[in-house]
Parts: C-alpha cells; structure tokens; sequence
C-alpha cells in the first residue's frame, strides 16, 4: 500500500511541474509585456511647413527626450496619409483658437491614448482645449479596437488546444492522417473566427474572406507545428505551445500595447511573430486600406511552412521507430486536460 501511495504521490508531483511552469511563465510573460508600458521612439508630427511648427517639433522633442521621435509634416492631408500608413501614430495642427490631434485608434486605442496626453498640455500651453479627430476609428462592434485581440487568443486556443487531441488520442493514427486533422481542424477554426468576427460581434464588416485567409494560414502553422512536434516532445507538447502561442505570441501581438509602448524584447517579436502578424494583418485589412497586409501575409506563410518541415521531420522520426500502441495513455489524457490552459 505504501509503495503505491508513494508511485502515485510522486506521478503527481511530476505532473505539477506543468502547470508551475506555466504559472511562473504566464507571469513573467504577461507582466513583462504589459506591467509598465511606456513609450519610446514612438513617431509623431507636428503639422505646418514654417519655422514656427519646426520650432515646436523641436520643442516637444527635447521635452519628450526617448519616448518620442518628433518630425514636421507640411500639410493635413500628409499627415492623414502618414496615419494611414501607421508611419505616425498622432499628427498635431497648431492653432491658437482650436489646436487638433489626428489619431487613428483603429491602429490602437492605447496608443491613441499616450499621445492624446502627449499633446493635450502642448494645446493647453497655447490656450485652447485640444480637439481630437479620429480619422481611422474601429468598428461599431469593437469600440476599443481590441476586439482584434481576442479573436487572436481564440483562434490560438482551438488551435494549440487542438494539437493535445490529434497527437494525444491520436497517436495511434500514422502521422500522415494526423496532419491531414491538423489542416481539417484549422478550416473549422478559422471559420468560427469569421462567424466570431463578422456576422455574430462585428468586429469587422468587411473583408472576411481575407479575415479567413489569414485566420486558416495562422491555425495551420499552429496545428502543423504542434503536431509535429508532439512526435518528438510528447506530453511537454502543451507547455511548448504554451510559450510558443501564448507567453510569447499574445504578449508581442500590439493587440494591447503596441511595440511603441513595450520593452526591447516583446517589442522586437511583433516584427516576425505570427500572431502580430494576425492582429497587424486585420488591422490592415479593416481599416488601413490593405496597407501592410502582404508583408504580414508572408509572416503567416513562413510559419506555415515552418509548420509543414516540423512535420516532415516528425514523419522521418516516426518511419524509423516501432509501430506505437494502441491505447492512450495517462499522460495523453493529462495533457488533452492541460491544452485548455491560457
């Protein structure tokens, strides 16, 4: 009897290093990305051709020191064009009876929002309340514009859930029919994250047929990337991901914080990461007139095919060891029990 207490307490203590794993990756992650978000290099303009607005740029640079980059831009429509192309993320027009902020909140609300305090003490300097103008504001449905986000973590959840199944239970299926659930389960998911973001919560009310290109590019690398793996990292699969699709991926995807507004480290993900190409993508997509959507297309692409050679190297693996058993076994089950973790 002591023996078997002592088998079973130890199975369970093993087991809980999972999820303490998770628990200290989940902090570090999350509050390391989004603790104390602070702007640096964050670009902005003054609007105005004559010395007067290049005197106030340089103002407002030398005040702001790192956390801006500050430069002059000749008329409106520039600076409209600029905001669109995200190339700024606050234009300012002066004027001494009514001064005007021109944000784009679609791009992000928060940042929208640090450089509306930016520029509401320049405004007040010159005696006028400052008037906020918002050329590309998001959807009806998704007043914060962060609606975007979370159908990132849900078309992440289906997807890294997914894995759990098709290489836990799954494991007695030769991988060939394993990979081919992977890519049938990232059509059913990226459709629900069309029905989720068109006809049921409008978070985008155009476009979803692109939404679903990008959606299915994105579960596919997913799938095809959990589930080749899973040949080699068996029930440390769900932890992987874990870190892969959630630590790394919601916290550099600027559905909360842009990289403007983020240290080096989660900053420097958002530029290659699939998931900021999903949110940078949609955003593009719905409200910047496709501007940056094939680059970040590519991103999806890439992982995707990143997907396909983990697969393939799983299938070389697979060929050269002995037929697996027939039966799941408990830390399959574990693991399917552990994936709903976020």
């Amino acid at each position: 009897m002591k023996s078997a207490t002592g088998g079973a307490l130890r199975h369970v203590l093993t087991h809980l290093l999972t999820p303490l794993l998770m628990c200290v990756g989940m902090g570090l992650a999350y509050l390391g990305a989004f603790a104390d978000p602070a702007p640096h290099d964050l670009p902005v303009a003054v609007v105005g051709s004559g010395a007067g607005a290049q005197e106030l740029a340089r103002t407002i640079a030398d005040k702001a020191g790192d956390a801006l980059t500050v430069h002059t831009v000749d008329d409106r429509a520039q600076a409209e064009k600029q905001l669109r192309h995200q190339d700024i993320f606050g234009a300012f027009v002066p004027d001494r009876k009514s001064p005007e902020l021109l944000v784009a909140s679609a791009g992000s609300d928060t940042t929208a929002t640090v450089v509306q305090k930016v520029f509401t003490p320049v405004a007040a300097h010159q005696g006028a309340p400052l008037k906020v103008t918002d050329i590309a504001p998001p959807a009806e449905g998704d007043p914060t514009g962060q609606g975007i986000f979370f159908l990132l973590v849900a078309v992440s959840i289906g997807s890294y859930a997914s894995v759990a199944v098709i290489g836990g239970a799954g494991a007695v299926l030769p991988l060939r029919i394993r990979a081919l659930l992977a890519a049938a389960t990232s059509v059913v998911v990226s459709v629900i994250g069309v029905l989720l973001a068109g006809p049921v919560f409008h978070l985008v009310d155009h476009g979803l047929g692109g939404l679903w290109g990008m959606a299915w590019l994105y579960s596919a690398g997913v799938l095809l990337i959990g589930t080749g793996m899973h040949t080699f990292l068996k029930r440390w699969t769900t932890l992987t991901m874990m870190v892969l699709f959630v630590m790394l991926n919601f916290t550099s995807s600027g559905g909360i914080f842009r990289p403007e507004l983020q240290n080096g480290f989660f900053a420097s993900l958002h530029g290659f990461w699939n998931g900021a190409a999903f949110v940078e993508g949609t955003r593009g997509l719905a409200y910047f007139d496709n501007v940056g959507l094939g680059r970040h297309m590519w991103t999806l692409v890439l992982w995707l095919i990143a997907g396909l050679a983990v697969t393939a190297l799983a299938w070389v693996a697979e060929t050269r060891r002995t037929p697996p058993t027939t039966t799941a076994s408990a830390d399959t089950e574990e693991e399917m029990e552990e994936a709903v973790g976020v």
